[in-house]
């Protein structure tokens, strides 16, 4: 109740993400998106602070464990990429999400990736539909069943690839899906912002080269940027410390640190997966008033913890699959509910 009485300039109106459910969002009045640089607050968190507000926040968003449920209800979850060339990368992305504790993923991709994806795990469901020639109608029907979307790991730069994937975003925001777009997503994303400008429910996740190619290399125009991407998207910019930007605050969060010296490829599709889990779990929380913000922060954590994790044991020949194979340590320590 803190946030709303802060933000009582700001008008709040319900906005659907999704099957019948809406959420409440907090939308800026005209006059204070005018405002939004001299709005603008950071708060920084360390590693230590286990107990932090965001970590506890991102602890009540995950759904207990119960034999009531039913396959589906703790995440159905898409991730559109791959190629011929990086097979890896949605294949990541894919299994962090449904290690976190999502129950089902699908792959859409390219048919040359297809077997190579589905002979990694036999977890997940593959659609060799990116490059048919009728992409959009056999991926629309799919869209429906699905409460996240990841867009672009490993999906490359095929002119006709990323045309499809660009009538996949229009529709997804028709649909108003929640929407998280990542890597060659973002290249996409710097060529026609109108794509997603004020599309509610959208997080980017760019790493630093993507971030100065869509914010540029001026920091202090960070805000105004963002005002051009418009309400209701939030940005987590990855990095040493990763930064949250949330449009719909004009709060900008530094995460912890964490993590290694190791620079493995493949970090930042788990982190994308794992976003997809937290989302919608956040999403589902009827107590979280700023889903996107607690799931951002909720995914950092997990991919620092891992690596930290992967590195004491494996070093400098740790890869992003020991990463992975620490999720259920990593998830078990922070975030998992304790037994009284």
């Amino acid at each position: 109740m803190l946030l709303l009485r802060r933000l009582s300039k700001r008008s709040i109106f319900p906005v659907s993400l999704g099957g019948s459910r809406s959420v409440l969002c907090l939308g800026a009045t005209g006059d204070l998106v005018d405002r939004i640089p001299e709005l603008n607050r950071s708060r920084r968190f360390t590693m230590g602070e286990n107990k932090s507000p965001l970590m506890e926040r991102a602890r009540n968003i995950v759904p207990h464990l119960e034999t009531t449920r039913h396959k589906g209800q703790a995440g159905r979850i898409g991730v559109v990429g791959g190629s011929l060339e990086y097979t890896g990368a949605p294949y990541f992305a894919a299994i962090s999400a449904l290690k976190v504790g999502a129950d089902l993923v699908h792959v859409f991709c390219p048919q040359a990736a297809a077997q190579v994806i589905k002979s990694y795990s036999a977890e997940l469901i593959v659609h060799p539909l990116l490059d048919s020639n009728n992409a959009i109608i056999q991926i629309e029907p799919w869209l429906e069943r699905l409460h996240v979307l990841v867009i672009g790991p490993g999906l490359g730069r095929d002119r006709v690839v990323l045309q499809t994937v660009a009538e996949l975003i229009k529709i997804c925001r028709q649909l108003q899906k929640p929407l998280i777009i990542d890597a060659d997503g973002l290249y996409l994303i710097t060529h026609d912002v109108s794509l997603v400008k004020d599309y509610y429910g959208l997080i980017l996740t760019p790493n630093a080269i993507e971030f100065c190619r869509l914010f540029g290399n001026d920091r202090s125009r960070i805000w105004e940027m963002m005002e051009k991407l418009g309400q209701g998207v939030t940005v987590i910019e990855k990095g040493l410390n990763d930064r949250i930007y949330d449009s719909l605050t004009t709060e900008k969060f530094e995460c912890p640190q964490g993590g290694s010296a190791r620079r493995c490829g493949g970090q930042g599709d788990l982190l994308a997966g794992a976003l997809a889990t937290f989302y919608f779990w956040a999403l589902e929380s009827k107590q979280e008033i700023s889903p996107a913000t607690v799931a951002c922060f909720a995914a950092s954590y997990l991919t620092k913890t891992c690596n930290s994790h992967a590195f004491k044991l494996k070093g400098r020949s740790m890869t992003c699959t020991d990463m992975i194979e620490q999720i259920h340590v990593v998830f078990e320590e922070c975030f998992e509910h304790k037994k009284e």
